[in-house]
């Protein structure tokens, strides 16, 4: 198996991807390939994926970086193995390569989210060291909210 950083547009990995994607849950808006390549463009996201020796794509994973006051932040989105592929270790390579990738760009933490639902990877990811962290996550979906009468210009 290997792991690599795709950085250019391809319709087999779009295709992977479009695969990939529902099974990080249901509630998740389509891929566009617009969206995808735009991606692959971007200076602060980095999109790796695991390959099987013969060029199946059976798992993904984003890095998002940011340099804040505090420091360079990384967090890992969008974590998925195939489900035909699971319980093999791809998930922990694909974790420790994300680890490895965070620690080259001198990041000090990383933080990721998951589902409480999803038992096995929120095990993976303890048993790699990251801890749960008491906060709260807040949401504000753009879309669903019209604010400009509560949010005033100033002059």
């Amino acid at each position: 198996m290997d792991i690599k950083e795709i950085n250019r547009f391809s319709i087999r990995v779009f295709n992977a991807v479009l695969k990939l994607l529902p099974q990080l849950g249901p509630d998740l808006k389509s891929l566009t390939i617009k969206h995808f390549k735009s991606l692959l463009k971007s200076e602060k996201s980095h999109f790796f994926v695991a390959e099987l020796d013969d060029r199946q794509i059976v798992g993904m994973l984003t890095i998002g970086t940011y340099i804040i006051p505090s420091g360079t932040k990384v967090w890992i989105e969008d974590v998925v193995v195939d489900e035909s592929q699971r319980g093999k270790g791809i998930g922990k390579e694909l974790m420790l390569f994300a680890i490895g990738f965070a620690k080259a760009l001198g990041a000090e933490s990383i933080e990721l989210t998951s589902k409480p639902s999803r038992i096995t990877a929120n095990r993976l990811y303890k048993n790699l060291g990251f801890v749960l962290r008491e906060t709260n996550v807040y949401r504000y979906t753009l879309n669903q909210h019209y604010i400009e009468d509560t949010i005033k210009p100033e002059t």
